[in-house]
């Protein structure tokens, strides 16, 4: 099946409340024949991943606003706005949002779809339907995170490294 043209923006795109940050998806496999899922992501200060690995998909990281920590293969980088991070598959790697104010990045998922990090994603989060009230922060189910993420082939290795 081609892809339709598809017109999003923030007011638009589903939104979803995940580990603590807000999610807009702008793009999946629907959109794009699978080439690729994109997500606009705003993190608050000291949000922060497990540090993971992805056996079947790449992930790259925009930053738009804010500041992120990339720990990529033990290595540690920090990006600021405009600064672009490839993460590929099979690499360990996670981020913590270390700027003061929220950061806000678009994250692309290669291959997209509703498969893993969008998948899993789909799975654990919360629908928002009013952008304007989200939930409170909770601290998240990481039994069922690890389960969903083995699921959709992430391994999670543990804690971000400091």
């Amino acid at each position: 099946m081609a892809s339709q043209p598809s017109i999003v923006n923030l007011d638009t795109a589903p939104a979803y409340w995940f580990l603590n940050a807000l999610h807009f998806v702008l793009a999946l496999n629907e959109t794009g024949e699978g080439a690729y899922s994109l997500i606009h992501t705003t993190a608050p200060p000291d949000f922060e991943t497990p540090y993971h690995l992805h056996h079947d998909e790449d992930e790259a990281f925009y930053i738009l606003d804010g500041e992120l920590t990339v720990i990529l293969n033990g290595e540690t980088i920090v990006a600021g706005p405009g600064g672009y991070v490839f993460l590929p598959r099979g690499v360990p790697h996670g981020f913590r949002s270390s700027s003061d104010k929220d950061s806000h990045m678009l994250v692309h998922a290669i291959p997209g779809g509703k498969i893993g990090f969008v998948g899993m994603m789909l799975e654990m989060a919360t629908p928002i339907q009013d952008r304007h009230t989200l939930p409170e922060p909770t601290l998240p189910d990481f039994k069922r995170l690890a389960e969903l993420c083995e699921q959709n082939k992430i391994s999670i290795l543990g804690p971000l490294p400091r």
